[in-house]
């Protein structure tokens, strides 16, 4: 209640991504005073036997996860933790650094419960990031989603996939593969059969060839025809990917209580949040139909509620992570969601 009618108002007064960086540098100088960590882990974090999943070979404490996008860089894992996460996905990582997209490139919604970006896969490199995981303190089971260098070209695709996939090997638990996000031009050229079908299979390859196996999963658009999504479940199982991530944003701006003539000026962008729930929902039941019981699905799209929680855990998805709904309901929401699950 105090971040939804005190907090909440008082950042959204302000440029969304100044705002996501100011949190980020306060959490970090809090998080370096001695028994502030244990103390946000004393108010946010709720933890019960029943909560824990094993999952792609993987031991959860709990299935609630922090959706890739929000720490891209892996700067605030062992502050993040503290908010009860059961894992954390670090990215969309690059090999090279990038700016991404120009600015503004992040808008709010708030008639919606939604967010807009075209953020553009900006990171400090794969090595950066991997120099901080060096240094986490947390075990919480992290993530590692990959993408491409907005500057190569889709037929060199996979030297980028494979340079960040040995990079980030020894520190990550799972490899997520991104060829979903509608805002590198091109990039979704990818969820194609073929290069698909190619480019799975080369990270799988990589992903088994070390002492320590790590489980590849693939996040796939909500955008998807049934009959692309058909395609995309055939490789899942020819290429025994170990699991899918469903969904990303949309592109598409169908049924917003928002201003139109706002809507189209912000212009193009992913939307998440509440517009996307049902549409990921959807998706996510078809998976679980085709791919059969056993197949790991990770469910994110439009949770803002304990009640959306369930309903993606209902449609079958084993884990689920949130992004848009942590902005809007603030560091609680965690608790409140494995609280209604326990």
């Amino acid at each position: 209640m105090l971040y939804r009618f005190i907090v909440r108002p008082v950042l959204f007064l302000f440029d969304p991504e100044r705002i996501h960086h100011l949190v980020f540098q306060l959490l970090r100088i809090k998080g370096s005073i001695p028994g502030f960590n244990r103390f946000l882990a004393s108010v946010f974090a709720f933890e019960s036997p029943r909560l824990e999943r094993t999952v792609l070979g993987l031991r959860f404490k709990n299935p609630v996860g922090l959706a890739a996008g929000f720490d891209k860089d892996a700067k605030l894992i062992d502050e993040l933790s503290c908010f009860g996460f059961g894992f954390i996905e670090i990215g969309t990582l690059t090999p090279k650094p990038q700016y991404g997209n120009e600015k503004p490139r992040l808008f709010r919604l708030q008639a919606d419960g939604a967010l807009i970006n075209r953020m553009g896969f900006n990171n400090e490199g794969v090595l950066a990031a991997v120099e901080r995981l060096k240094k986490r303190k947390s075990s919480v089971i992290i993530g590692g989603n990959i993408g491409k260098n907005k500057d190569t070209p889709n037929e060199k695709a996979l030297d980028d996939y494979a340079y960040c996939v040995e990079a980030l090997y020894p520190y990550v638990d799972y490899f997520v593969v991104n060829v979903s996000s509608p805002n590198t031009p091109g990039l979704r050229e990818l969820q194609e059969k073929e290069p698909l079908r190619k480019l799975l299979t080369y990270v799988k390859s990589l992903a088994g060839a070390k002492e320590k196996v790590k489980p590849v999963l693939l996040k796939i658009s909500p955008d998807l025809t049934v009959e692309q999504l058909d395609d995309v479940i055939a490789i899942l199982k020819e290429t025994n990917t170990d699991g899918v991530i469903a969904t990303n944003t949309t592109i598409s701006r169908e049924g917003l209580a928002s201003d139109g003539e706002i809507v189209k000026r912000i212009g193009a962008g992913g939307l998440s949040g509440k517009p996307l729930r049902s549409k990921s929902t959807e998706v996510i039941k078809y998976l679980r139909r085709e791919l059969g019981p056993d197949y790991p699905i990770i469910g994110v799209g439009g949770i803002m509620s304990v009640e959306d929680a369930h309903e993606k855990i209902k449609a079958g998805a084993n884990l689920i992570q949130i992004y848009t709904g942590f902005v809007y309901e603030g560091p609680g929401f965690v608790k409140r969601i494995l609280r209604g699950m326990s």
